[in-house]
């Protein structure tokens, strides 16, 4: 292993020096980085030019440009752009800004994307199936500006006006009420009569919880409540433990439920500490959640406890995060009226200035963050579908698993322990090149929602014929695909013990 990850660094390390002179050179001579400022009349304009030449070394060939900046990239140096700035803080800054957006963005389409092409796999050709694939193509489809310019006209601009009034109309509710119904029979497993009992369940539901949250001006001053947050962390509690052990053994069962019980409980006593805490204290609560679910998982596992910490671990962080959602939706109301009514904002990384406690900054990010995320899973979500389905229907008809099944095994341990491992294989390659992309920047993203990043940092270097910023943005990129691909081959070995990296 040791010597695989040498062998593939040093090979990287040559294959991103050749291309450093590729990109460089390019950039060089892609235009005229003095053409600005040759419409500059007087001695200004010649000052000006005279100062941007001594900045850029344009008395320099090319190639002597390039061994100054690699001499520099060596030292830790990236020096600067045509206009002075420092390139290494512009990177920190784009760096930074585009983590921000993709980072969640990619990991929800991940997780989203092959738990629903799982799902679809295991019920092919079902209603759920052409549902499924019908959404896929239809976002695969879309072009990501058009994506982008919807959101911001009906996501944020009309939601913050019907914010206003938060009154949803019955024709609407009707309408989203069918929708919900036909989610519902396609999810459901049986005959015609299962189906329409699901729609008709569904579809009520819906109705009547929109009705509700409409009379009640929910969406005004929202949140999640005590008893809401209990229903929730008691469903996790069920839905990890029929997926990690089954319901029929309770020692896992048990522990989630007291993960679940024990978070409720500590959100209520910890009131004090949540009103206005610090990400230092949410992460030392985290770390405290996952001791104490350890401990009940061993206490009330039994002969399964690997599988009562896992799951009550898993419950916890969870019952963690809907507290964290339900004390940000309790200062919603406060934070709106803080930005005069447009909590979703449509330009930028954040409100200008914008002043508030954890919880009123961190709605001002998410509400930044929201349209561009929303827009990168949009799309995201369709490749990680249609790649996991069509990798667990092919995994799903070898000969292993055929023989597991054989061997009386359950179906829940066929499907996680055996097809899930080989299934991810595929997908771990489509993950590695996608993280390693985003690193990148999203520049359509970027460009429509107005977002400083990676890819406003590259499109402005090559626009302004500006070698130092491009090539910082060719290092973090390329640096990311290298590493992602030999961590990709890594996990290759760890999901299929029969590949052996040599």
């Amino acid at each position: 292993m040791i010597a695989f990850i040498v062998r593939r660094l040093v090979t990287s390390f040559f294959v991103l020096l050749a291309a450093t002179m590729v990109i460089f050179g390019l950039t060089s001579i892609a235009g005229d980085p003095l053409a600005d400022l040759r419409e500059l009349p007087g001695a200004d304009g010649e000052r000006r030019m005279a100062d941007r030449i001594e900045r850029m070394h344009l008395d320099d060939p090319v190639w002597l440009r390039y061994l100054n900046w690699l001499t520099g990239l060596f030292r830790g140096y990236l020096g600067v752009n045509r206009d002075g700035q420092d390139v290494g803080v512009m990177l920190g800054d784009a760096l930074s800004a585009t983590l921000q957006l993709v980072l969640a963005a990619t990991v929800l389409a991940v997780v989203i994307g092959v738990c629903v092409g799982i799902i679809s796999a295991l019920r092919q050709y079902s209603s759920f199936d052409y549902g499924v694939t019908l959404a896929a193509f239809v976002c695969f489809s879309l072009p990501l500006f058009w994506v982008a310019v919807m959101l911001k006209q009906y996501i944020a601009i009309s939601f913050n006006d019907w914010l206003r009034d938060p009154a949803i109309p019955p024709t609407v509710i009707v309408v989203l009420a069918l929708i919900a119904g036909l989610i519902w029979a396609a999810i459901a497993i049986g005959d015609r009569k299962v189906k329409l009992i699901a729609f008709g369940a569904g579809a009520a539901i819906t109705a009547v919880i929109l009705t509700l949250l409409s009379v009640t001006g929910w969406f005004a001053d929202p949140g999640i409540g005590l008893i809401g947050l209990a229903i929730l962390a008691g469903g996790t509690a069920v839905g990890l433990s029929m997926l990690i052990s089954g319901l029929q053994y309770r020692g896992p069962l048990y522990a989630a439920l007291a993960a679940a019980g024990v978070g409720v409980l500590l959100s209520e006593i910890l009131t004090p500490v949540l009103a206005d805490p610090s990400w230092a204290e949410i992460f030392g609560l985290a770390l405290a959640t996952v001791i104490i679910c350890i401990a009940l998982g061993y206490g009330l596992g039994g002969l399964l406890r690997q599988q009562a910490i896992t799951g009550a671990v898993l419950t916890g962080l969870i019952t963690g995060g809907l507290i964290f959602v339900d004390r940000l939706l309790q200062s919603f109301a406060s934070y709106s009226d803080m930005v005069r009514g447009r909590p979703i904002s449509t330009i930028g990384a954040g409100t200008p200035n914008f002043k508030g406690d954890f919880w009123q900054t961190n709605l001002d990010s998410a509400g930044h963050l929201l349209l561009p995320s929303m827009a990168l899973v949009l799309i995201s979500l369709a490749t990680y579908t249609r790649y996991s389905r069509s990798s667990m229907l092919e995994v799903m008809n070898l000969d292993y698993v055929r023989t597991a099944r054989a061997k009386g095994l359950p179906e829940r341990t066929v499907i996680t322990k055996h097809a899930f491992r080989n299934g991810m294989i595929p997908i771990t390659t489509l993950m590695a090149v996608d993280f390693a992309s985003v690193i990148g920047g999203a520049v359509v993203t970027e460009n429509v929602f107005g977002w400083q990043g990676m890819g406003t940092l590259f499109t402005t270097g090559l626009q302004q014929v500006d070698p130092a910023p491009v090539m910082a943005f060719f290092i973090v990129s390329g640096t990311a695909i290298v590493v992602f691909n030999m961590l990709a081959d890594i996990v290759y070995a760890y999901l299929d013990p029969r590949i052996r990296l040599s």
